[in-house]
């Protein structure tokens, strides 16, 4: 009976051929999944937050925001801003507190026009639209190194980072002595900000990133930091920290130490992790999922030169990195090493953030692609497809547009009702899981960005739903088994028999 319906879905769903010709990217561990979460995203996405279960996302070249309801992109946006986008301008940084959303982006009187500075915004979310626009920040722009990213902390306090925006002065540890004219000036560039605190910089000398994440464990603030030509880092940052720059990019020597003049009492440390070669970090998290406890000690962080993604294990004290490979244990990656040790997954794009959700999954944005991806244990997809509470027909949703759909229902309804009572219906379902789950995910996103392969999957599949419908009428063990044998019969009669006779015929005319 196995080998009979596995045959029938191969052969209806052509798996084989779907998998070998939409590549996605890969994770190098069993006990996680990637899947394409929300496709067909444009005007180069830069970073999102939740608001409760929804997502807010940023579009960087035309100053909107989105809505993301249930994995489906909403039409209509909910704020529409003027923005200057060249280069590394536009629409940079948002995340929320409650119904309080805060919005980096570079303003300009008309969308393309000349930039009026990096301004941060707090919002009002009403469900639908963002309102009532309080200006926060007046900062610096410049065609690089305009930082934009945010993040709250435990306390609820939102930090703020911009890069130097190609701008030196005693931010950015210039020596006093180079010092003359307006670089004696405090231009709120090379910083980290704590937005309604009382200190005005929580953190300085910092060339440029693209990110920002709390440990929800000990509420330390950590930060990707792009280097110049070599010594990208990972840092993380506590109150009045110094970073280096312009002196310092990755592990400082004694002559740089020396070198660094100092201002007031902000105080340096070395990266807790540095690439020699240029890799371009952005997005970073820490994982919690709900299901394994496996990476509830792991930093994800991506990267927009390679779309590789990386996980470090956290030491006991969970303010540094444990690495087993003894040259990975001075916290730097040369040149010539391996980087197997922290790379979890390839394949990503430009990854321009990574959040965890309210569902404890991790949520990644790749702005080359224009998808967020999502990543969520193995176990999630099997235990939502047994589970009591329904799901897993991922197909069939995507087909029909809605887990509420007529359908859907009818298919979760069989499952739960007949197949699931009875030790053979159960039995079935472990095994069919295991094939469905190997392509379902490809096709239903195949399906989002491709309507007219929906429609194919549509009229396809609604006789094989009607003949299941059959299956109500199975109670017992016996029928369960019974009636099942026939469905299965009838649909390959449909899907393989009578095809194969009308091309026996054809070839005999």
């Amino acid at each position: 009976m196995k080998f009979v319906f596995f045959l029938l879905v191969l052969v209806f769903l052509g798996t084989v051929t779907l998998g070998e010709t939409f590549a996605e990217p890969s994770l190098n561990v069993q006990d996680l999944v990637v899947e394409k979460y929300v496709s067909g995203l444009c005007c180069m996405i830069t970073t999102m937050t939740f608001v409760e279960d929804d997502i807010l996302i940023l579009q960087k070249s035309d100053g909107i925001v989105r809505l993301i309801q249930d994995g489906v992109l909403q039409e209509k946006p909910v704020l529409d801003v003027n923005v200057d986008s060249a280069g590394e301008k536009g629409m940079l940084g948002i995340t929320s507190v409650g119904s309080t959303v805060y919005l980096y982006y570079t303003e300009a009187n008309e969308d393309g026009g000349e930039s009026l500075g990096n301004r941060i915004y707090k919002y009002e979310w009403t469900g639908d639209s963002l309102i009532n626009p309080e200006l926060l920040k007046e900062l610096p722009s410049n065609i690089s190194h305009n930082g934009g990213a945010m993040v709250v902390g435990l306390d609820n306090q939102v930090y703020a980072v911009i890069g130097d925006t190609l701008g030196y002065g005693l931010l950015q540890n210039k020596p006093l002595d180079w010092l003359e004219g307006d670089d004696l000036d405090l231009k709120d560039n090379g910083v980290i900000l704590q937005l309604e605190g009382e200190n005005p910089y929580f953190a300085m000398g910092i060339r440029n990133s693209f990110g920002l994440a709390i440990d929800p464990v000990t509420g330390n603030l950590w930060a990707t930091e792009n280097g110049d030509d070599d010594f990208d880092e990972i840092n993380l940052i506590p109150e009045k920290f110094n970073s280096g720059w312009i002196v310092i990019m990755g592990p400082a020597t004694e002559s740089e130490l020396a070198s660094l003049p100092g201002y007031e009492d902000y105080v340096y440390d070395d990266p807790k992790f540095s690439w020699e070669k240029s890799i371009a970090p952005t997005g970073l998290d820490f994982a919690k999922f709900q299901e394994i406890d496996n990476y509830d000690d792991s930093l994800f962080v991506g990267d927009c030169n390679t779309g590789n993604l990386y996980k470090f294990e956290l030491n006991e004290n969970r303010d540094g990195f444990e690495f087993t490979n003894s040259f990975l244990q001075d916290n730097v990656v040369n040149k010539d090493e391996s980087l197997d040790e922290i790379i979890i997954g390839t394949g990503f794009g430009c990854v321009t953030d990574i959040e965890r959700g309210p569902d404890g999954f991790l949520y990644v944005v790749s702005l080359s692609e224009g998808v967020i991806y999502r990543i969520i244990p193995a176990q999630t997809i099997t235990d939502s497809t047994v589970s009591d509470n329904g799901g897993g027909c991922l197909i069939a949703t995507a087909t029909f547009g809605s887990e509420l759909a007529p359908q859907v229902q009818q298919l979760r309804e069989l499952r739960d009702n007949q197949l699931l009572q009875t030790e053979s219906g159960t039995n079935f379902m472990k095994h069919f899981n295991d094939v469905y789950y190997s392509f379902s995910p490809v096709i239903a996103d195949y399906e989002r960005e491709n309507p007219v392969f929906k429609e194919m999957v549509k009229v396809a599949i609604t006789p094989m739903l009607s003949t299941l419908s059959i299956m109500q009428f199975a109670e017992s063990e016996s029928e369960v088994l019974g009636i099942g044998i026939g469905v299965i019969m009838l649909n390959l009669s449909m899907y393989v028999g009578i095809p194969a006779s009308v091309i026996i015929g054809i070839r005999r005319i």
